[in-house]
């Protein structure tokens, strides 16, 4: 019995194999206003938000090159979650963080992602209330 082939939807290209070594690439602390929020005071205005994301990334073939061709680029990265967040309201901190992992997983040299999306004024007598997920092309 045969398998099928997969997709090209089905396969995710890395530069070297799962058993590669890796690194891990992350921007902590990202402090962004954004118009976000699913209740009736949350229309219209911003709110800060506190954004932070990990990728576990496989690394070149030469690690050492000193080449931004050769890396995942954070900063690339951050002007991507910006853009995220300038195409307008978005309802729910889990949206955000389910968008900002879809666009660090298109690089294709990351294999993981861990986002975290705080709003420290979501609830008064908390510091914050937010969401954090974990995504895998594994």
């Amino acid at each position: 019995m045969s398998k099928r082939p997969k997709t090209p939807t089905e396969i995710t290209p890395l530069p070297r194999s799962e058993t590669a070594p890796q690194r891990r690439v992350f921007v902590r602390g990202l402090v962004l206003d954004a118009y976000i929020g699913a209740y009736e005071s949350e229309q219209g205005v911003t709110q800060p938000i506190r954004i932070d994301f990990e990728a576990d990334v496989i690394e070149p073939a030469n690690p050492v090159s000193d080449s931004l061709d050769d890396i995942v680029c954070y900063d690339a990265m951050t002007q991507g979650i910006k853009a995220i967040i300038a195409e307008g309201h978005i309802k729910l901190v889990e949206t955000l963080a389910e968008r900002i992992a879809d666009l660090v997983l298109s690089h294709p040299m990351v294999i993981s992602v861990m986002v975290r999306i705080v709003k420290p004024h979501a609830i008064s007598e908390a510091d914050a209330a937010g969401v954090e997920i974990f995504r895998t092309k594994r």
